[in-house]
Protein backbone atom coordinates (compact mmCIF):
# COMPACT_ATOMS: atom_id res chain seq x y z
CA UNK A 1 0.00 0.00 0.00
CA UNK A 2 1.35 3.42 -0.95
CA UNK A 3 1.76 5.71 2.08
CA UNK A 4 1.05 9.43 2.18
CA UNK A 5 4.74 10.40 2.37
CA UNK A 6 5.43 8.70 -0.97
CA UNK A 7 2.49 10.45 -2.61
CA UNK A 8 3.32 13.96 -1.41
CA UNK A 9 6.96 13.79 -2.41
CA UNK A 10 5.97 12.19 -5.73
CA UNK A 11 7.35 14.33 -8.51
CA UNK A 12 4.36 14.40 -10.83
CA UNK A 13 3.05 17.98 -10.99
CA UNK A 14 -0.58 18.03 -12.16
CA UNK A 15 -0.89 21.37 -13.87
CA UNK A 16 -4.67 21.72 -13.95
CA UNK A 17 -6.77 22.53 -10.90
CA UNK A 18 -9.44 20.04 -9.90
CA UNK A 19 -12.85 21.53 -9.23
CA UNK A 20 -15.29 20.63 -6.48
CA UNK A 21 -15.90 16.91 -6.51
CA UNK A 22 -17.02 16.24 -2.96
CA UNK A 23 -20.66 16.15 -2.00
CA UNK A 24 -22.41 16.18 1.34
CA UNK A 25 -19.91 15.80 4.22
CA UNK A 26 -16.32 16.68 3.48
CA UNK A 27 -14.09 13.64 3.48
CA UNK A 28 -11.06 15.65 4.55
CA UNK A 29 -9.93 18.95 5.97
CA UNK A 30 -7.89 21.44 4.00
CA UNK A 31 -4.17 20.71 4.51
CA UNK A 32 -2.36 23.28 6.64
CA UNK A 33 1.25 24.17 7.37
CA UNK A 34 2.59 24.03 10.94
CA UNK A 35 5.57 26.40 11.24
CA UNK A 36 6.12 26.27 15.03
CA UNK A 37 5.73 30.06 15.19
CA UNK A 38 8.66 30.26 12.75
CA UNK A 39 10.99 28.55 15.24
CA UNK A 40 13.61 26.89 13.03
CA UNK A 41 14.87 24.67 15.86
CA UNK A 42 11.56 22.77 15.79
CA UNK A 43 10.10 20.55 13.10
CA UNK A 44 7.71 22.07 10.54
CA UNK A 45 5.19 19.98 8.66
CA UNK A 46 1.91 19.74 6.72
CA UNK A 47 -1.08 18.23 8.52
CA UNK A 48 -4.67 17.30 7.67
CA UNK A 49 -7.61 15.16 8.81
CA UNK A 50 -9.56 12.49 6.95
CA UNK A 51 -12.95 11.00 7.74
CA UNK A 52 -12.68 7.50 9.18
CA UNK A 53 -15.11 5.26 7.24
CA UNK A 54 -15.81 3.22 10.37
CA UNK A 55 -16.46 5.97 12.93
CA UNK A 56 -17.58 8.64 10.49
CA UNK A 57 -15.39 11.18 12.29
CA UNK A 58 -12.49 13.25 10.96
CA UNK A 59 -9.20 11.86 12.24
CA UNK A 60 -5.80 13.56 12.23
CA UNK A 61 -3.46 11.82 9.81
CA UNK A 62 0.31 11.38 9.86
CA UNK A 63 2.29 14.63 9.67
CA UNK A 64 4.15 15.21 6.40
CA UNK A 65 7.74 16.36 6.91
CA UNK A 66 9.50 15.40 3.69
CA UNK A 67 12.85 17.20 3.51
CA UNK A 68 11.54 20.56 4.78
CA UNK A 69 13.40 20.49 8.10
CA UNK A 70 16.79 20.12 6.47
CA UNK A 71 16.48 23.72 5.25
CA UNK A 72 17.72 26.41 7.64
CA UNK A 73 15.83 29.41 6.27
CA UNK A 74 12.12 29.91 6.86
CA UNK A 75 11.52 30.97 3.25
CA UNK A 76 13.00 27.69 1.99
CA UNK A 77 10.96 25.60 4.42
CA UNK A 78 7.76 27.40 3.50
CA UNK A 79 8.47 26.91 -0.20
CA UNK A 80 8.84 23.15 0.26
CA UNK A 81 5.85 22.79 2.59
CA UNK A 82 3.65 24.95 0.36
CA UNK A 83 4.45 22.57 -2.50
CA UNK A 84 3.58 19.58 -0.29
CA UNK A 85 0.32 21.21 0.83
CA UNK A 86 -0.71 21.99 -2.74
CA UNK A 87 0.11 18.48 -3.98
CA UNK A 88 -1.69 16.91 -1.03
CA UNK A 89 -4.86 18.89 -1.74
CA UNK A 90 -4.74 17.84 -5.41
CA UNK A 91 -4.25 14.20 -4.40
CA UNK A 92 -7.14 14.31 -1.93
CA UNK A 93 -9.44 15.83 -4.55
CA UNK A 94 -8.23 13.25 -7.03
CA UNK A 95 -9.39 10.49 -4.67
CA UNK A 96 -6.49 9.65 -2.34
CA UNK A 97 -7.84 7.81 0.73
CA UNK A 98 -5.45 6.90 3.58
CA UNK A 99 -7.84 4.13 4.66
CA UNK A 100 -7.67 2.36 1.29
CA UNK A 101 -5.15 0.93 -1.14
CA UNK A 102 -4.16 3.79 -3.47
CA UNK A 103 -2.10 1.78 -5.95
CA UNK A 104 -4.49 2.56 -8.83
CA UNK A 105 -4.20 6.31 -8.18
CA UNK A 106 -0.40 6.06 -7.96
CA UNK A 107 -0.25 4.32 -11.35
CA UNK A 108 -2.59 6.94 -12.84
CA UNK A 109 -0.36 9.79 -11.67
CA UNK A 110 2.73 8.00 -12.88
CA UNK A 111 1.07 7.62 -16.29
CA UNK A 112 0.37 11.38 -16.39
CA UNK A 113 4.05 12.05 -15.67
CA UNK A 114 5.17 9.79 -18.53
CA UNK A 115 2.75 11.40 -20.95
CA UNK A 116 4.07 14.84 -19.97
CA UNK A 117 7.68 13.83 -20.60
CA UNK A 118 6.75 12.36 -23.97
CA UNK A 119 4.83 15.51 -24.93
CA UNK A 120 7.79 17.73 -24.02
CA UNK A 121 10.13 15.57 -26.06
CA UNK A 122 7.88 15.86 -29.11
CA UNK A 123 8.11 19.69 -29.18
CA UNK A 124 11.52 19.66 -30.84
CA UNK A 125 10.47 18.29 -34.25
CA UNK A 126 7.60 20.73 -35.01
CA UNK A 127 9.82 23.62 -34.01
CA UNK A 128 12.56 22.56 -36.41
CA UNK A 129 10.06 22.31 -39.27
CA UNK A 130 8.67 25.72 -38.40
CA UNK A 131 12.10 27.32 -38.36
CA UNK A 132 12.73 26.34 -41.99
CA UNK A 133 9.95 28.62 -43.25
CA UNK A 134 10.78 32.21 -44.14
CA UNK A 135 7.90 33.76 -42.20
CA UNK A 136 5.97 32.35 -39.28
CA UNK A 137 2.36 31.38 -39.89
CA UNK A 138 -0.10 33.37 -37.81
CA UNK A 139 -1.96 31.17 -35.33
CA UNK A 140 -5.62 30.47 -35.86
CA UNK A 141 -8.14 31.99 -33.52
CA UNK A 142 -8.77 28.73 -31.71
CA UNK A 143 -5.05 27.95 -31.31
CA UNK A 144 -2.96 28.85 -28.29
CA UNK A 145 -0.40 31.49 -29.32
CA UNK A 146 3.11 30.09 -29.39
CA UNK A 147 6.21 32.09 -28.43
CA UNK A 148 8.93 32.60 -31.02
CA UNK A 149 11.36 29.78 -31.62
CA UNK A 150 14.20 31.63 -29.89
CA UNK A 151 12.16 31.83 -26.69
CA UNK A 152 11.64 28.10 -26.47
CA UNK A 153 14.58 26.14 -24.96
CA UNK A 154 15.43 22.97 -26.76
CA UNK A 155 13.93 20.04 -24.84
CA UNK A 156 16.00 16.96 -24.20
CA UNK A 157 14.57 13.56 -24.93
CA UNK A 158 14.81 11.56 -21.72
CA UNK A 159 13.76 8.13 -20.62
CA UNK A 160 10.10 8.15 -19.61
CA UNK A 161 11.03 6.36 -16.38
CA UNK A 162 13.73 8.86 -15.43
CA UNK A 163 13.23 10.63 -12.11
CA UNK A 164 13.62 14.32 -11.49
CA UNK A 165 16.84 14.93 -9.56
CA UNK A 166 15.11 16.00 -6.35
CA UNK A 167 12.79 12.97 -6.42
CA UNK A 168 15.67 10.60 -7.16
CA UNK A 169 17.58 11.78 -4.09
CA UNK A 170 14.46 11.53 -1.93
CA UNK A 171 13.98 7.97 -3.14
CA UNK A 172 17.59 7.08 -2.28
CA UNK A 173 17.39 8.81 1.12
CA UNK A 174 14.22 6.93 2.07
CA UNK A 175 15.94 3.61 1.41
CA UNK A 176 19.18 4.66 3.08
CA UNK A 177 17.27 5.72 6.23
CA UNK A 178 16.62 2.03 6.88
CA UNK A 179 20.34 1.26 6.92
CA UNK A 180 22.16 4.14 8.59
CA UNK A 181 21.78 6.48 11.56
CA UNK A 182 19.77 9.72 11.60
CA UNK A 183 23.02 11.68 11.74
CA UNK A 184 24.28 10.02 8.58
CA UNK A 185 20.96 10.63 6.80
CA UNK A 186 21.20 14.28 7.85
CA UNK A 187 24.66 14.50 6.23
CA UNK A 188 23.45 12.73 3.07
CA UNK A 189 20.46 15.07 2.80
CA UNK A 190 22.48 18.21 3.41
CA UNK A 191 25.01 17.27 0.74
CA UNK A 192 22.38 16.21 -1.81
CA UNK A 193 20.54 19.53 -1.34
CA UNK A 194 23.79 21.45 -1.74
CA UNK A 195 24.62 19.56 -4.93
CA UNK A 196 21.09 20.03 -6.32
CA UNK A 197 21.25 23.80 -5.73
CA UNK A 198 24.69 24.01 -7.32
CA UNK A 199 23.49 22.04 -10.35
CA UNK A 200 20.42 24.24 -10.76
CA UNK A 201 22.63 27.35 -10.70
CA UNK A 202 25.34 26.08 -13.04
CA UNK A 203 23.42 23.66 -15.30
CA UNK A 204 19.75 24.70 -15.26
CA UNK A 205 18.96 22.51 -18.27
CA UNK A 206 19.81 19.34 -16.31
CA UNK A 207 16.52 18.24 -14.76
CA UNK A 208 16.58 14.46 -14.59
CA UNK A 209 18.89 12.17 -12.65
CA UNK A 210 19.94 10.34 -15.83
CA UNK A 211 21.16 13.63 -17.34
CA UNK A 212 23.83 14.13 -14.68
CA UNK A 213 27.24 13.43 -16.18
CA UNK A 214 30.57 12.43 -14.69
CA UNK A 215 31.87 15.86 -15.67
CA UNK A 216 29.08 17.51 -13.65
CA UNK A 217 30.17 15.61 -10.55
CA UNK A 218 33.88 16.32 -11.07
CA UNK A 219 33.22 20.05 -11.59
CA UNK A 220 31.09 20.14 -8.44
CA UNK A 221 33.67 18.32 -6.31
CA UNK A 222 36.39 20.64 -7.60
CA UNK A 223 34.29 23.63 -6.47
CA UNK A 224 34.15 22.06 -2.98
CA UNK A 225 37.92 21.58 -3.03
CA UNK A 226 38.62 25.17 -4.05
CA UNK A 227 36.32 26.61 -1.38
CA UNK A 228 37.19 24.25 1.50
CA UNK A 229 39.62 21.32 1.64
CA UNK A 230 40.56 17.92 0.24
CA UNK A 231 38.94 16.33 3.29
CA UNK A 232 35.59 17.93 2.45
CA UNK A 233 36.03 16.94 -1.20
CA UNK A 234 36.40 13.30 -0.14
CA UNK A 235 33.44 13.50 2.28
CA UNK A 236 31.11 14.88 -0.40
CA UNK A 237 32.37 12.31 -2.89
CA UNK A 238 31.66 9.39 -0.53
CA UNK A 239 28.16 10.55 0.47
CA UNK A 240 27.00 11.32 -3.07
CA UNK A 241 28.44 8.01 -4.25
CA UNK A 242 26.38 6.17 -1.61
CA UNK A 243 23.17 7.76 -2.91
CA UNK A 244 24.05 7.10 -6.56
CA UNK A 245 24.79 3.47 -5.69
CA UNK A 246 21.25 3.10 -4.32
CA UNK A 247 19.89 4.59 -7.54
CA UNK A 248 22.02 2.21 -9.63
CA UNK A 249 20.91 -0.79 -7.56
CA UNK A 250 17.31 0.19 -8.25
CA UNK A 251 17.95 0.84 -11.97
CA UNK A 252 17.30 4.58 -11.87
CA UNK A 253 20.79 5.27 -13.25
CA UNK A 254 22.91 2.99 -15.42
CA UNK A 255 26.19 3.62 -13.64
CA UNK A 256 27.59 5.03 -10.40
CA UNK A 257 30.53 6.83 -12.02
CA UNK A 258 31.39 8.59 -8.74
CA UNK A 259 33.05 5.37 -7.57
CA UNK A 260 35.59 5.83 -10.36
CA UNK A 261 36.51 9.36 -9.30
CA UNK A 262 39.69 9.07 -7.21
CA UNK A 263 39.93 10.34 -3.65
CA UNK A 264 42.46 13.03 -2.77
CA UNK A 265 45.33 12.77 -0.34
CA UNK A 266 44.69 14.71 2.86
CA UNK A 267 46.87 15.95 5.64
CA UNK A 268 45.90 14.25 8.90
CA UNK A 269 44.56 16.62 11.53
CA UNK A 270 47.11 17.30 14.22
CA UNK A 271 45.89 18.13 17.70
CA UNK A 272 48.78 19.43 19.78
CA UNK A 273 49.17 18.36 23.38
CA UNK A 274 49.11 21.03 26.07
CA UNK A 275 52.05 21.44 28.39
CA UNK A 276 51.33 20.75 32.05
CA UNK A 277 51.62 24.47 32.83
CA UNK A 278 49.23 25.53 30.05
CA UNK A 279 46.68 22.84 30.94
CA UNK A 280 46.69 23.96 34.59
CA UNK A 281 46.34 27.58 33.55
CA UNK A 282 43.33 26.78 31.36
CA UNK A 283 41.62 24.75 34.10
CA UNK A 284 42.07 27.56 36.64
CA UNK A 285 40.58 30.04 34.17
CA UNK A 286 37.60 27.83 33.26
CA UNK A 287 36.75 27.18 36.89
CA UNK A 288 35.80 30.85 37.21
CA UNK A 289 34.70 31.58 33.65
CA UNK A 290 32.48 28.71 32.37
CA UNK A 291 31.49 25.80 34.60
CA UNK A 292 29.60 23.94 31.84
CA UNK A 293 32.53 24.01 29.41
CA UNK A 294 34.89 23.18 32.29
CA UNK A 295 33.02 19.97 33.18
CA UNK A 296 32.72 19.11 29.47
CA UNK A 297 36.51 19.32 29.12
CA UNK A 298 36.97 17.29 32.32
CA UNK A 299 34.93 14.49 30.72
CA UNK A 300 37.32 14.55 27.75
CA UNK A 301 40.36 14.67 30.03
CA UNK A 302 39.46 12.16 32.75
CA UNK A 303 37.08 9.73 31.04
CA UNK A 304 38.93 10.05 27.70
CA UNK A 305 35.77 9.89 25.61
CA UNK A 306 35.29 11.97 22.47
CA UNK A 307 33.36 15.27 22.40
CA UNK A 308 30.53 13.88 20.26
CA UNK A 309 30.15 10.94 22.68
CA UNK A 310 29.83 13.35 25.60
CA UNK A 311 27.14 15.27 23.70
CA UNK A 312 25.08 12.06 23.48
CA UNK A 313 25.03 11.51 27.26
CA UNK A 314 21.60 11.64 28.85
CA UNK A 315 20.91 11.55 32.58
CA UNK A 316 19.59 7.97 32.26
CA UNK A 317 23.00 6.91 30.85
CA UNK A 318 24.79 7.63 34.14
CA UNK A 319 24.64 5.04 36.94
CA UNK A 320 25.50 6.75 40.21
CA UNK A 321 25.68 3.47 42.14
CA UNK A 322 28.24 1.74 39.94
CA UNK A 323 29.85 5.03 38.86
CA UNK A 324 29.61 4.07 35.21
CA UNK A 325 28.13 5.57 32.04
CA UNK A 326 26.88 4.14 28.77
CA UNK A 327 27.03 5.86 25.40
CA UNK A 328 27.19 5.27 21.65
CA UNK A 329 30.88 5.20 20.77
CA UNK A 330 32.69 5.66 17.48
CA UNK A 331 33.42 1.96 17.07
CA UNK A 332 30.51 0.29 18.91
CA UNK A 333 26.74 0.80 19.27
CA UNK A 334 26.88 0.88 23.08
CA UNK A 335 29.92 1.27 25.31
CA UNK A 336 30.20 1.24 29.10
CA UNK A 337 32.96 3.19 30.85
CA UNK A 338 33.86 3.82 34.45
CA UNK A 339 33.63 7.36 35.78
CA UNK A 340 36.85 7.93 37.74
CA UNK A 341 36.51 9.47 41.20
CA UNK A 342 38.40 12.60 40.10
CA UNK A 343 35.52 13.26 37.66
CA UNK A 344 32.65 11.75 39.65
CA UNK A 345 33.06 14.18 42.55
CA UNK A 346 32.57 17.12 40.17
CA UNK A 347 29.25 15.90 38.75
CA UNK A 348 26.22 18.08 39.59
CA UNK A 349 23.34 16.55 41.55
CA UNK A 350 21.61 14.74 38.70
CA UNK A 351 19.11 12.80 40.86
CA UNK A 352 16.35 15.39 40.27
CA UNK A 353 16.92 15.83 36.54
CA UNK A 354 14.60 14.32 33.94
CA UNK A 355 16.07 10.97 32.85
CA UNK A 356 15.57 11.82 29.18
CA UNK A 357 17.34 15.18 29.37
CA UNK A 358 20.92 15.71 28.23
CA UNK A 359 23.70 16.15 30.77
CA UNK A 360 25.27 18.94 28.68
CA UNK A 361 23.31 21.75 27.05
CA UNK A 362 24.29 25.35 26.23
CA UNK A 363 22.71 26.93 29.33
CA UNK A 364 22.58 24.34 32.11
CA UNK A 365 23.06 20.71 33.08
CA UNK A 366 20.17 18.28 32.68
CA UNK A 367 18.10 20.03 30.04
CA UNK A 368 16.42 19.21 26.73
CA UNK A 369 18.21 20.23 23.55
CA UNK A 370 16.72 19.60 20.11
CA UNK A 371 19.76 19.36 17.85
CA UNK A 372 21.84 16.77 16.02
CA UNK A 373 24.95 15.20 17.58
CA UNK A 374 27.09 17.11 15.09
CA UNK A 375 25.51 20.46 15.98
CA UNK A 376 25.92 19.78 19.71
CA UNK A 377 29.58 18.93 19.23
CA UNK A 378 30.11 22.01 17.05
CA UNK A 379 28.55 24.19 19.74
CA UNK A 380 31.15 23.15 22.31
CA UNK A 381 34.00 23.37 19.79
CA UNK A 382 33.01 26.95 18.97
CA UNK A 383 32.51 27.69 22.67
CA UNK A 384 36.02 26.44 23.39
CA UNK A 385 37.42 28.70 20.68
CA UNK A 386 35.58 31.74 22.01
CA UNK A 387 36.16 31.17 25.73
CA UNK A 388 39.61 29.54 25.77
CA UNK A 389 41.40 29.63 22.43
CA UNK A 390 40.87 33.32 21.72
CA UNK A 391 41.58 34.30 25.31
CA UNK A 392 44.91 32.44 25.49
CA UNK A 393 45.73 33.16 21.83
CA UNK A 394 46.37 29.48 21.16
CA UNK A 395 47.67 28.20 17.83
CA UNK A 396 45.32 26.53 15.33
CA UNK A 397 46.52 23.02 16.26
CA UNK A 398 45.25 23.37 19.84
CA UNK A 399 41.65 22.13 19.89
CA UNK A 400 39.19 20.83 22.44
CA UNK A 401 40.33 17.35 21.36
CA UNK A 402 43.86 18.21 22.48
CA UNK A 403 42.83 17.49 26.08
CA UNK A 404 42.31 13.82 25.25
CA UNK A 405 45.83 13.58 23.82
CA UNK A 406 47.27 15.48 26.77
CA UNK A 407 45.77 13.24 29.44
CA UNK A 408 46.51 9.97 27.62
CA UNK A 409 50.10 11.17 27.43
CA UNK A 410 50.05 11.85 31.20
CA UNK A 411 48.50 8.45 31.96
CA UNK A 412 50.95 6.49 29.84
CA UNK A 413 54.02 8.16 31.26
CA UNK A 414 52.69 7.71 34.79
CA UNK A 415 52.19 3.97 34.16
CA UNK A 416 55.67 3.66 32.63
CA UNK A 417 57.29 4.74 35.89
CA UNK A 418 56.53 1.34 37.40
CA UNK A 419 55.58 -0.89 34.47
CA UNK A 420 57.13 -2.23 31.26
CA UNK A 421 55.90 -0.80 27.93
CA UNK A 422 53.67 -3.84 27.33
CA UNK A 423 52.20 -3.74 30.86
CA UNK A 424 51.58 0.01 30.62
CA UNK A 425 49.87 -0.32 27.23
CA UNK A 426 47.74 -3.24 28.40
CA UNK A 427 46.38 -1.24 31.34
CA UNK A 428 46.02 1.92 29.28
CA UNK A 429 44.05 0.04 26.62
CA UNK A 430 41.30 -0.69 29.18
CA UNK A 431 41.07 3.00 30.03
CA UNK A 432 41.13 4.49 26.52
CA UNK A 433 38.86 1.87 24.95
CA UNK A 434 41.10 1.04 21.98
CA UNK A 435 40.06 -2.30 20.50
CA UNK A 436 43.54 -3.62 19.75
CA UNK A 437 47.09 -3.17 20.94
CA UNK A 438 48.12 -2.22 17.40
CA UNK A 439 45.64 0.65 17.24
CA UNK A 440 46.73 1.91 20.68
CA UNK A 441 50.41 1.75 19.72
CA UNK A 442 49.71 3.70 16.53
CA UNK A 443 47.84 6.31 18.56
CA UNK A 444 50.69 6.63 21.08
CA UNK A 445 53.18 7.08 18.25
CA UNK A 446 51.03 9.84 16.73
CA UNK A 447 51.01 11.82 19.98
CA UNK A 448 54.69 11.05 20.74
CA UNK A 449 53.70 9.51 24.06
CA UNK A 450 57.04 7.85 24.74
CA UNK A 451 60.35 9.59 24.17
CA UNK A 452 63.76 8.01 24.65
CA UNK A 453 66.04 9.06 27.49
CA UNK A 454 69.11 11.16 26.89
CA UNK A 455 71.24 9.26 24.36
CA UNK A 456 74.24 11.62 24.30
CA UNK A 457 76.60 8.88 25.47
CA UNK A 458 75.88 6.90 22.33
CA UNK A 459 77.71 9.56 20.33
CA UNK A 460 80.82 9.30 22.48
CA UNK A 461 83.73 7.38 20.92
CA UNK A 462 86.66 5.65 22.60
CA UNK A 463 89.36 8.00 23.70
CA UNK A 464 87.15 11.08 23.76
Amino acid sequence: MRNIQEFITFSSKIEHDLEHDLEHKKLFSNPKIYSAKENLSKRWYVYFSFRNPTTGKLERMQNIYGTANFYKKKEERLEVLTSYRKNLLILLKKGYNPFQDNEKLYQELNSIKKEKVTANASIEKPLEEKSKKATPIAPKADEIPQPSIKEIPKEKVVDNDSLLIKDAFEFALNLKSKEVSKGTIYDYTRKSIHFTKWLAATNPDVKYITEISRKNIITYLNSILLKTSARNYNNYRVDLSSLFQVLKNNEHVKENFIKGIPTLKTKPEKHKRFTEEKQTEIFNYLEKEDEILFLFIKFISYSLIRPVEICRLKIKDIDLNSKTMQFKAKNSPLKTKRIPEILFKDLPDISKFDKESYLFTPTRFGNFWEATDTNRRDHFSKRFKKVVKDHFKLEEEFTIYSFRHTFIFILYNSLRKTKSPFEAKSELMLITGHKSMASLEKYLRNIDAELPGDYSKLFETNGQ
